[in-house]
Formats: C-alpha cells, structure tokens, sequence
C-alpha cells in the first residue's frame, strides 16, 4: 500500500524512534538506514565523492559515552515514500530534546528490550505520545539473547500502556534457539540467517517448524495459535488513533525483523497530518507553507561555526529563495539554502512538503518555538520549556573571556542544550538542566567549539520558577523586593529562584497573586 508518486504530501513518512537507554535504539537506526538503501554498512555513511564517515550518533561525547545526547534527522526514501527519521536521545538527562521532536513526527517505533520490557523511560515518552495522539509501531529487539516470554510482554504492554496489540509476526524460538518468525497474515517465515525473501508456508503445521525447532515444534504451534486467536486483529484506524500498536519481533544487532518494521512504516504510518495551531488545525494540503522549528543545532560543522534551525513543514511548499514570516518578530526572512540532513551530511532542499523536515541556517534570528509562515499570523502549538532540575553557577578562570562565554551560552541556550538565567544583582550567569549528564555535555562543547575551559560552582538556589501575574504592579513589586533571587531567562522573562522547595511553596503562600510555574509554554512568551 504505497503512496502515489504525484502526490508528494502522501508519500511522507515523519517518525520518530523512543526507547529506554540500551534497548537498542541507535542500532536500530542504522539498520533502519541500511535496509532503505541509504547507507551500504550500518555505522558508516558513504558520502557522494569520498569516504566521509558519519552515524547517527555524532557528536564526539555520543561516541566515547555509547549514548545520543541530540536528535539526529536523516532523509531518505523507500519503497516510494519519504522518510523523515528522527534518532531521539534515549538518557534521561537530555528528555527536553526527544520532548521536542515528539511534536513534530505523525507517528513512532517504540523500541523493547526483550528481556526487560517497558522501563521506566519508555513508560515516560509513550505518555508524550499518548498527550499528542502519536500511532506507535512496536519493535521487539534482541530476541536472539535470553529474554521474556512473548505472551508476558505483550501483557505489559497491554496493562503498563493501556494499549491494544496486535502481533504481526511470532518469534520462533527465542535466545540461542531463536531460528525467526513467522508473519500470521501471510503465513510466511523469515529465517534468522536468511532474512531475504519470506518462505511462504502451509501455515503453523508446516514441517518447516519441525527443522527449525527440533524439540520445540509442538509447544510453539500451540503458542501461535493462542497468539492469533486471542490478539485483536490489526485495525488501521485504531492505530493511527493511537489505541492500537502492532507488535514485530527482531533482533536489530544481527539486521533482523529490520525489513518487516520499514514495510510496516511505509504501509501503516500515517502521512502527515493536520498541526494544531492557536487559531486553528492547519492541514498538511493547504497551499500556502507553514512550519515550526522545534530544534537547533550550531557547530555541526566546526570549521563554519555554523548554526541551524530545524523545522518540521506542516503544510504548503517550501521552495529554496522564498520569503517567509517569523511570526515571532513580524518579519520577512528569505530561506536561501534549506537542507535535508543526514546525520551531520546534507544537501540543498531545492523544495519541501508538508512532513519534511529542513535544516535552515541563520545566525540568531530563529529559536526553538518559531513559526514561519507565508503570511498568515498563526502560532503552533507551543513547544514548552521545563524548569530545570539542577542549577549552577558557571566560572572561568580567564577574566578576558567572559564575554565570549556569555555569547556562547547564549548560542548553546537557544540551541536548547542548558537554560541560562542571569540574575538581577548582576552576578555571573546560572545554568539550569535537566540531568548532570548534560552538565558534562556542556563543559565538553564549550571547550570543543569555544576553546573555553570553565568549572561549575555550587549554587545557593536549588529550585526555580517562571514568574507571571495578571496584576502587573504587584508582579513589579514582587521582583523589585526579591531582586537578589530573581533572574531573567533568554527569552527575557522573569525567573524566581529558590533554596528549597519548602521555602517556595512559603514565598508562594505569602503571595498570592503571582503564579510561579515549572513550564514556560512558547505561545504565551514569544507570540
């Protein structure tokens, strides 16, 4: 069921790819990238003229620490649709970037490690999806090592999620006997060794089981018989509503269950769809370009120090020298040289669609939140700021370099790597994040792309709040008499910083015309 090619809108595919760390996440990519033909070797992206290598982990820190740290965005296409793939970051510490590109995909592979089935981490971004309304497809992995029984994680994902599954394939054994799996509409089997063609059966009383599993054979038919007739048959329309998922089983490190899962997205994924604006849906057939830039990226390439705006198209046709409106300022911008990413590779987007992503280089104009229009004074869904978790001061030893320091938290605080928040009294700026992971991040990068070597000091202030008020003499009033524990963010907007969450909720109490708020939602800052 693929797309027809005039209809440029309808052969997209815009997801994204969530999971607990070392569930499997970023090899699944790859082999994603290899069985659609962009890449010849999982791990390495042969360039056009030279051997260039690149993956979707590529920042230095992602490849000494295992981990992605950033969203990765790779275009490529397959069986007549295009795909937008975006790698989320799977730790914790660094959830506000995978928050982010939650909303600008139509739809998500969550991935299950087979031994340790829904953690805490995936639990938390399903709910993301879940508030969005995401289709999730699920993938299995590892199913080649010792892991669960399929019965009990289909269960969990049933009772954990509140979510309908509906097993498309059915592992063949499992561990050191896992020899496959076997496709219930089809009544085909893919071989663990051969994942070519499927073999078409006779169904699960074929001798073919017998070879495949010598001891096992007869335990196995009564399981996928069970599976079958008690799972809800796959409904299109329940999935992309997001009460359904349909289930496959893999083993992404040995390119298996791989090619099922990219057929699966291409024929079940919804294209793009409509995108909730303050005013109203737009849909992704309206004429006229509408996006949103939901990530920024700078120094992707050292040498250029350069900085780029990721944004998803939600409707219209973006063509390369066109003028757009930043609805945040009022103004006309000209996209000279929009780009489709692969990984850290890119080429010129001469024209987009509607679920494509672009990168668009500038040098400060755009910030996470914007939206670009050709005219019309629409602001999307707002892509909100989370108070951070964990605030300090950030020191330099070298007195002359403060002002480059300042510039470059600005540059790594519009990216969205740390909140920056310089306070009323004038002292040195405080960075918030999420985890300390990030903290190691930023030192790393301010050092790597500023030649910056700083250190981190313990804050007094352990809690921080957005400040607002209806009544704007007493919001004055509260800032003017609380200047030492008050900072402004990058956007401008008022902070209130606290010693503990006790001595909040007190200052809280005692004023009750100010709303102290841990999200900052882009609509109410910016538009």
């Amino acid at each position: 069921m693929t797309a027809p090619a005039n209809d440029p809108v309808s052969r997209r595919r815009t997801f994204a790819i969530i999971s607990h760390p070392d569930a499997g996440k970023t090899t699944l990519t790859e082999k994603l990238l290899l069985f659609g033909g962009a890449i010849q070797l999982a791990g390495a992206v042969k360039a056009k003229r030279n051997a260039q290598q690149t993956r979707s982990d590529w920042m230095s820190i992602e490849r000494e620490r295992g981990i992605s740290v950033v969203t990765s965005v790779m275009t490529f296409e397959y069986a007549d649709c295009v795909f937008n793939l975006l790698d989320t970051p799977g730790h914790e510490d660094f959830s506000e970037d995978t928050y982010r590109t939650l909303s600008a995909v139509d739809a998500a592979v969550m991935v299950i490690d087979a031994a340790k089935g829904i953690e805490a981490r995936t639990r938390k971004l399903f709910e993301v999806c879940r508030l969005r309304d995401i289709p999730i497809v699920t993938f299995v992995n590892k199913l080649d090592r010792e892991g669960r029984d399929p019965f009990e994680l289909l269960d969990e994902i049933e009772k954990t999620l509140a979510l309908d599954t509906t097993p498309i394939t059915w592992p063949i054994g499992g561990g050191k006997n896992f020899a496959g799996t076997y496709r219930f509409a089809t009544k085909t089997v893919r071989q663990i060794d051969k994942d070519g063609d499927e073999l078409k059966t006779e169904g699960i009383f074929d001798p073919l089981f017998d070879r495949l599993l010598p001891n096992g054979a007869d335990n196995w038919r009564e399981e996928a018989m069970l599976a079958e007739e008690g799972s809800k048959p796959f409904d299109l329309a329940a999935f992309r509503e997001g009460h359904l998922t349909p289930v496959f089983f893999g083993s992404a490190l040995r390119n298996f269950g791989v090619r099922d899962l990219i057929d699966a997205m291409a024929e079940y994924a919804p294209s793009p769809r409509g995108q909730e604006a303050d005013k109203r849906v737009v849909e992704a057939k309206e004429p006229k370009m509408t996006g949103f830039v939901f990530k920024i990226q700078a120094n992707m390439d050292p040498n250029h120090r350069d900085r780029i705006a990721f944004m998803r198209v939600c409707s219209g046709k973006l063509t390369r020298g066109m003028k757009a409106k930043l609805i945040r300022t009022g103004k006309n911008i000209p996209i000279n040289a929009p780009q489709f990413f692969f990984a850290r590779d890119r080429s010129i987007a001469d024209e987009a669609f509607a679920g494509d992503v672009v990168g668009l280089p500038n040098h400060g104009q755009l910030r996470i939140g914007d939206t670009l229009t050709e005219g019309e004074d629409i602001v999307f869904r707002g892509v909100p700021s989370f108070a951070p978790e964990i605030l300090r001061r950030i020191l330099i030893s070298d007195a002359m370099k403060a002002k480059k320091l300042r510039e470059a938290l600005q540059q790594l605080a519009e990216e969205g790597v740390v909140q920056v928040f310089t306070p009323h009294d004038g002292s040195g700026s405080i960075v918030g994040v999420v985890g300390a992971l990030q903290l190691d991040v930023l030192a790393q990068r301010l050092e790597a792309e500023y030649g910056l070597q700083t250190r981190y000091e313990t804050s007094r202030f352990t809690i921080c709040r957005w400040i607002t008020s209806s009544e704007l003499l007493k919001l004055k009033s509260f800032i003017d008499s609380n200047g030492s524990s008050v900072a402004d963010d990058l956007d401008g907007a008022p902070v209130f910083m606290s010693s503990s969450a006790f001595q909040l909720n007190y200052d809280a109490e005692r004023n009750p015309a100010i709303k102290f708020s841990d999200v900052k939602d882009y609509q109410k800052s910016a538009a």
